[in-house]
């Protein structure tokens, strides 16, 4: 479902992208090209700052948003979702924050006021609050960063688990034509 914030913000959804009728996509989100967003997503950019504005969430193309995920951001600020990203089952992404592209987020994680480097991938079941990972981090599961945390205790990402992020890119591309295909026949 698509609907307006209360500042009269509609989503802009390229034609291309999926969204399950089940989602909740609300105020000033632009979707790009060939995203998937599944079941019981709520992408919802709604407050304002003390200003009375707000920066857009911005998913960029060929990224999918999983079942259950809420994206949401504090006092209107910015959250962007990079290219051929995957947030995994019930995620949470609160903003301010900032997603690179290629970036694998696991099921039940946190990411809040953070920004997240290209290529790393977060486990299930993660919390990253107030500490930016850079470029290409494996954080382990149900591990929890803030802002003290040593990120010299974090290795790069191995090989296997960047092919498993590339898989499930490859996997919701596949869903976005299938699901597409299925709503234009009804």
């Amino acid at each position: 479902m698509l609907r307006k914030n209360p500042s009269g913000d509609m989503p802009v959804v390229d034609e291309s992208a999926f969204i399950d009728p089940t989602a909740i996509i609300c105020g000033k989100v632009i979707i790009e090209d060939n995203v998937f967003i599944g079941p019981y997503a709520v992408i919802r950019a709604d407050e304002v700052n003390d200003a009375g504005s707000m920066e857009p969430i911005v998913i960029k193309r060929d990224t999918n948003i999983q079942d259950g995920v809420v994206i949401h951001s504090k006092a209107g600020a910015s959250v962007v979702i990079g290219e051929r990203t995957s947030i995994a089952h019930r995620s949470i992404i609160h903003g301010p924050c900032h997603v690179g592209d290629d970036v694998f987020i696991g099921f039940n994680s946190v990411i809040f006021q953070t920004m997240v480097g290209q290529g790393c991938v977060v486990r299930h079941n993660c919390v990253v609050d107030g500490l930016d990972l850079p470029a290409y981090f494996h954080v382990p599961p149900m591990t929890n960063i803030g802002a003290d945390f040593d990120l010299n205790t974090i290795s790069k990402v191995p090989p296997e688990y960047s092919a498993f992020s590339e898989s499930v890119v490859s996997a919701n591309h596949t869903l976005v034509k299938g699901y597409r295909k299925i709503s234009n026949a009804l």
